[in-house]
């Protein structure tokens, strides 16, 4: 009798169970603005039952296992006016909703309230890092590395025009010391055709910029710092497309769109080309070979510096499953042609020397948040099938006026006669997981495994690629553990182990380690200090030269830094109309076996070397201003100190002898730097929807040192060995029409025609004038 009583009480818990089942429901939702774009970290309520949740990167929601029934929804966001909505739940039918918010000023006035941007978000992380809205420069023709150049501490370096060499500067960190990520995944192996400075600025959400000390989810054996590219899903279905064209016969295209179906199958597609003659005007020595005159400061313009590439990269899969957040095969298709009209400096002229590359990688990409409950994991893996060819067949010699004439060595070739290619493969798997032990403590883990290997031939050269193979095996993990209390403090600790081995070479075993902590003294002033072990193994470009300008060396050894940060970031209102936020933070470094670059003998091509030290010291500031929503205002300034630790070095008969530059400034580094920028913002101009915004960037670097400083003066027979100091000013204007839908922008850059120099002296385009037509669209359904 007892057992049929139990049997008879599981069946109807089992039934009422199954009932209850049958009768739930859910609701979904998107969030949006006025301009039809997401909005991220909007608190979502249920009033009825408490139940709160945020909107995702792409403006999302969803409340599942809901009875049926009448409830209230209130949804809330920084900027945005609260707002309720009645809804009625039917059982076992899904109820989507669309929500549009109002603009409200008065919301800014405290800026704690739950849902603040993704921005603001990273921004407020106990490591020094910088969030840029890419959102905001979508109507411009930035590149990612233009965007980058206008943040504190960052100095990009490019060598002439579209297309050029560039070295990116990170509180005095350049090269390979700073890590480019796409969305957390290495861009290691991305090739010529994929770089910062040929990625147009729309295929990004926001630029983060960690400065000096990284955490371990950017797996990675950054020294100086990283630039994570987050993308992000921003919408489900939309088209975003954009032409520019501008002086020196510049053309830039870019596409970026989605289909999402109800059931989860998603498509994704970027797609972007540049093309430049890069035909601006230089002031250089020129001699002319015909008849022989020579003029110390001709004005003459670029005639072999074009450069091209064209981007495809397309996935599919899966998205929203309970197996899966994200799981999408992709492709990534690309290709560039660059011609060469220097080397690496101006005394060197060339006519016909090229380069040609291509990208071929397929990748594969998986996310899914609670994968059980508290864990959170993060899956990527490509490769890259790409080739790159080196075409320096004709054996002639050529001065600035584009004049030739053959060389008596006909075997000589320009610079080096070569018809090589070449694969640079290389393999890449990143593994992430996140636990949240409670929700205060997380722990998490990181894995990134990366494969090299260089392949190839040359026509003109039995000896191409002779030696050891060109291979490198590299592993990075990391171990972290953070604890916090929102918005009050926050502590986090973590470890690296880093193996490498190169074919022929030795192999190295490395560990580093670090801490971040913040802590709020007030709710609008934040604290922050960090340090890191940290320790960068060389990479395959420097160990075996990158095929062009620079000299492999394989006797390289990894580099390692003490770095540390301390910093704060102070946000406050005068009244309803003025804002004002400030950023300061004060850099350490002290590294170890720094790989630094110096000119080989012949003047035209690079050399690395190990150094004994280098001591960093710094500081950065930014101050922004806002009044109401027609004006904001901004300036960065960066002051760095690097200075040479290698006390000896050995002369010319091999003997070790006191170096003649020790305690020197780094020469060819900028250290005192700053940008400047204000916009006009006129909304419903000429009907309602339409926007009106007026800009202008002013970007000030001072004189550096070109060669070590004690090695020479800055008197006027010296001034080769100074970079001059550079002042240059931009202007911007764009229409957006109907709520964002159609766009118009001008630009006109370096409007004062200043000479401008960065890498080694080689100067950069003068003015420049640019129109941008965009159209973007995300309003329909399949």
């Amino acid at each position: 009798m007892q057992f049929r009583k139990k049997l008879l009480t599981g069946i109807l818990c089992a039934f009422g169970f199954y009932a209850s089942a049958q009768d739930a429901t859910s609701v979904k939702g998107f969030v949006k603005s006025h301009a039809n774009e997401p909005i991220t970290s909007a608190t979502v309520r249920l009033q009825e039952t408490g139940q709160g949740t945020i909107t995702d990167e792409s403006g999302y929601f969803i409340f599942k296992n809901l009875k049926a029934g009448k409830y209230t929804i209130a949804i809330s966001a920084v900027g945005f006016k609260t707002q309720t909505k009645q809804i009625s739940l039917t059982a076992q039918k899904e109820q989507t909703l669309q929500i549009e918010l109002d603009d409200s000023s008065t919301d800014m006035k405290e800026v704690t309230v739950t849902g603040r941007s993704k921005v603001q978000d990273v921004n407020r992380q106990a490591f020094n890092v910088t969030a840029v809205d890419a959102k905001q420069l979508y109507n411009s023709t930035l590149d990612l590395a233009g965007a980058l150049d206008r943040v504190s501490g960052v100095r990009v370096r490019e060598s002439g025009g579209v297309g050029s060499n560039f070295n990116l500067s990170l509180n005095g960190f350049s090269g390979n010391r700073v890590r480019y990520f796409i969305d957390g995944v290495p861009m290691d192996n991305m090739g010529s055709s994929f770089q910062i400075n040929n990625i147009p600025i729309n295929t990004a959400e926001r630029l983060e910029v960690y400065k000096g000390v990284v955490p371990i989810w950017l797996g990675s054996d950054a020294l100086g710092g990283a630039i994570n590219i987050v993308t992000g899903d921003r919408y489900r279905n939309y088209v975003d497309a954009s032409y520019s064209y501008g002086s020196f016969n510049t053309h830039r295209s870019v596409i970026n769109a989605a289909l999402t179906s109800k059931g989860g199958f998603t498509f994704r597609l970027n797609a972007f080309q540049n093309y430049s003659d890069n035909s601006y005007k230089v002031t250089v020595e020129a001699n002319d070979i015909e008849t022989k005159a020579y003029a110390p400061a001709a004005l003459l313009r670029r005639f072999h510096d074009t450069y091209h590439n064209e981007t495809l990269i397309a996935s599919a899969g899966l998205v929203g499953k309970s197996w899966a957040d994200q799981l999408l095969f992709g492709l990534t298709l690309g290709k560039n042609y660059k011609e060469f009209q220097t080397g690496v400096r101006m005394t060197t002229v060339y006519g016909t020397w090229h380069r040609r590359g291509d990208i071929v990688m397929p990748s594969l990409k998986y996310r899914k948040v609670d994968l059980i409950k508290g864990l959170d994991v993060t899956v990527n893996g490509n490769f890259n099938f790409g080739t790159e060819q080196n075409i320096d067949t004709v054996s002639v010699e050529y001065d600035w006026y584009g004049n030739s004439k053959p060389k008596l060595n006909q075997e000589a070739g320009e610079r080096s006669k070569s018809l090589s290619k070449y694969k640079n493969n290389n393999g890449l798997l990143t593994g992430t997981a996140n636990y949240r032990i409670s929700d205060r403590q997380t722990v998490a883990f990181s894995n990134v495994f990366n494969t090299f290997t260089r392949e190839g031939s040359d026509k003109y050269s039995v000896n191409f690629l002779a030696g050891p193979k060109q291979s490198v095996r590299k592993n990075v993990m990391g171990l972290a553990y953070t604890i916090d209390e929102k918005d009050k403090w926050s502590i986090s600790g973590f470890g690296k182990y880093l193996y490498q081995n190169s074919a022929g070479q030795t192999t190295f075993n490395k560990f580093g380690f670090g801490a971040a902590a913040s802590y709020y003294l007030s709710s609008k002033l934040q604290l922050k200090a960090s340090y890191e072990k940290a320790q960068r193994l060389p990479e395959a470009n420097e160990l075996f030269g990158d095929m062009e300008l620079q000299i492999g060396n394989p006797s390289l050894t990894p580099e390692s830094s003490n770095n540390a940060n301390l910093g704060f970031s102070y946000w406050f209102n005068l009244n309803e109309d003025h804002h004002f936020l400030i950023n300061a933070n004060a850099t350490y470094r002290y590294s170890n076996n720094y790989i630094y670059s110096r000119f080989a003998p012949n003047q035209v091509n690079l050399m690395l070397d190990n150094t004994k030290g280098v001591f960093t010291m710094g500081g950065e500031g930014e101050v922004r201003y806002s009044y109401k929503k027609w004006l904001s205002a901004g300036a960065t300034v960066t002051y760095q100190y690097l200075q040479n630790k290698q006390d000896s070095v050995l002369n010319s008969s091999g003997v070790m002898v006191k170096s003649d530059v020790y305690n020197d400034q780094m020469p060819n580094i900028p250290y005192f730097f700053g940008n400047g920028d204000i916009t006009v913002t006129l909304r419903d101009f000429k009907g309602k929807g339409n926007t009106l915004n007026l800009g202008y960037n002013l970007q000030y670097v001072h004189a550096f040192w070109l060669y070590w400083p004690s090695l020479g003066g800055r008197d006027a027979a010296s001034e080769k060995r100074v970079v001059p100091m550079q002042l240059s000013h931009d202007l911007n204007a764009v229409y957006s029409m109907h709520n964002g839908r159609y766009n118009v922008g001008l630009e006109v850059r370096n409007f004062t025609n200043t000479n401008l120099y960065d890498n080694f002296s080689l100067q950069k385009p003068g003015r420049g004038f640019y129109v941008n037509f965009r159209y973007f669209f995300n309003s329909f359904k399949i």
